[in-house]
């Protein structure tokens, strides 16, 4: 008879505090920023270093690569020892790999903060870091590649759990698309001009667009995507106790996703100087996305088919559920605003930025908040400290992400409408001034969502730091449902 394994979770704590520390410093970032377009005499209060340019990559940069790759990674080093059957305390080489990975990660971060506050910047969106950080980019990544395959290597279950198609599919799709789209040259050791931190695209106007929106569409698809699907499938059936709906449906849903995300950036170049031929298909995949996101999101909800009271009784399963809603409203909405006729109103409006939210704060952001709910009390072997506090931060940042997607919803489609808006001369009737000044009152709007949410995280700290020092122990680990203090 096989002995029980003991976890070994200390790689794990680690990158839930980086998870608790980016996530507040992205979103307080965020939230200066979105101030700041309401009243730009913000910019002004830190020098150079606070102004929206500066700010706006070391938010992005702190939600996608800080917080939301800290929330996948503590899931990884959780629950990848237990999926397997093996512990960490059996492998030191792995152990040693996950302390290393965690290690460059943090280094990795520190230069991304100074850099970016510095005003060094590559100018590509999602793809900022400068040529010499991508170099530890990569071996961060090396060494989380190591972790994953190599304890797949020795695990003592035969079967891979979906979540870990899911993980191996953010390693591989982030790796090749990363490495592609960082090709530069260094202009400073080539002609001994410039600074040295400078470089420059290895592709040349619309090669170099097509690539950077290759990966820019990828890095939503490859972090935000199957990242947080992979957490979902393991945390929803376990804080619910329920198996998931179908597993031909996760085949499907899987294989399809794989099949067609990678081809729908070209959306983003839609009315640019790339050829139309390229841009149609990215119109076209994008539209046929629907079917494998809302695949994954409905056997999410399903799996939850006769325990719908659990909504009464769990807001961590509130949190999942709505996630998953979310996930169904953004890869719906997605597809909407890739349609050509759909995207001349769209394009460059604030439309999109709240689109980029519902998944950010919504389907992201829940998930990850109710991982880390799960995981805190069996890896610190403490009860959560309190529910009164998890159902309070709930309703507060889901009217924070309310406030914050219709407001940029009504904004959006006011700009574009004002946009195209012509006399019966075909003279355009207003100035962008004029829609910059209608826009303010959906800036504070915004705003007002956005601090909602940062308090509602906050919240979310709070309760965690007390569960992991005042919450009552547990005696032994709960099966299903998070024990909570009322």
């Amino acid at each position: 008879m096989q002995k029980s394994i003991e976890y070994d979770y200390s790689i794990a704590k680690l990158f839930v505090f980086t998870t608790l520390l980016f996530g507040a410093i992205a979103l307080l970032v965020g939230v200066v920023i979105a101030f700041q377009m309401a009243f730009p005499s913000l910019n002004y209060l830190a020098s150079e270093y606070g102004t929206f340019g500066r700010l706006r990559p070391l938010h992005t940069n702190g939600v996608i690569y800080g917080f939301t790759l800290s929330g996948i990674w503590a899931g990884w080093y959780y629950f990848g020892q237990r999926v397997l059957k093996i512990s960490y305390a059996e492998h030191p080489f792995l152990k040693f790999v996950g302390y290393a990975h965690f290690a460059t990660y943090i280094v990795v971060m520190i230069l991304a903060v100074i850099t970016l506050l510095g005003g060094l910047t590559q100018s590509k969106e999602y793809a900022e870091l400068i040529w010499p950080i991508d170099f530890l980019v990569v071996i961060t990544w090396v060494l989380w590649g190591i972790s994953l395959f190599g304890s797949m290597g020795v695990r003592r279950e035969k079967t891979i759990y979906a979540s870990l198609w899911y993980f191996i599919a953010t390693f591989i799709g982030i790796a090749t698309l990363y490495i592609f789209n960082n090709l530069s040259v260094p202009t400073y050791l080539i002609s001994g001009v410039g600074s040295v931190w400078h470089s420059i695209s290895l592709y040349s106007g619309t090669n170099d667009a097509m690539i950077q929106w290759w990966w820019g569409h990828n890095a939503v698809a490859f972090v935000f995507t199957t990242g947080i699907i992979g957490l979902i499938y393991y945390f929803l059936p376990k804080e619910s106790g329920q198996p998931i709906f179908s597993y031909k449906l996760t085949l499907f849903s899987f294989w399809a996703l794989m099949f067609v995300y990678i081809w729908a950036g070209g959306h983003h170049l839609i009315y640019s100087t790339t050829p139309d031929w390229v841009q149609t298909l990215g119109s076209v995949f994008s539209v046929i996305l629907i079917l494998p996101s809302w695949g994954t999101g409905i056997n999410m909800l399903l799996t939850m088919r006769g325990q719908w009271h659990q909504l009464r009784e769990s807001p961590i399963i509130k949190f999942m559920v709505l996630a998953s809603t979310f996930y169904l409203f953004t890869t719906l909405e997605g597809p909407i605003q890739s349609i050509k006729s759909v995207n001349a109103l769209a394009h460059f409006t604030d439309w999109i930025i709240g689109h980029v939210h519902d998944a950010a704060l919504g389907w992201v952001g829940f998930m990850i908040i109710a991982g880390t709910y799960h995981m805190v009390p069996r890896i610190f072997k403490r009860e959560i400290y309190s529910k009164k506090i998890i159902d309070a931060q709930f309703w507060v940042m889901t009217i924070g992400i309310i406030l914050y997607f219709s407001s940029m919803w009504i904004s959006g489609i006011t700009q574009g409408m004002m946009w195209r808006d012509t006399d019966e001369y075909g003279v355009l009737s207003y100035q962008f001034i004029d829609t910059v000044l209608a826009l303010i009152p959906y800036y504070i709007i915004r705003g007002i969502g956005g601090l909602m949410y940062l308090i509602g995280f906050v919240m979310f700290i709070y309760n965690i730091l007390m569960t992991m020092t005042a919450g009552r122990l547990l005696e032994e680990e709960p099966k299903y449902a998070t024990p909570m203090a009322s």
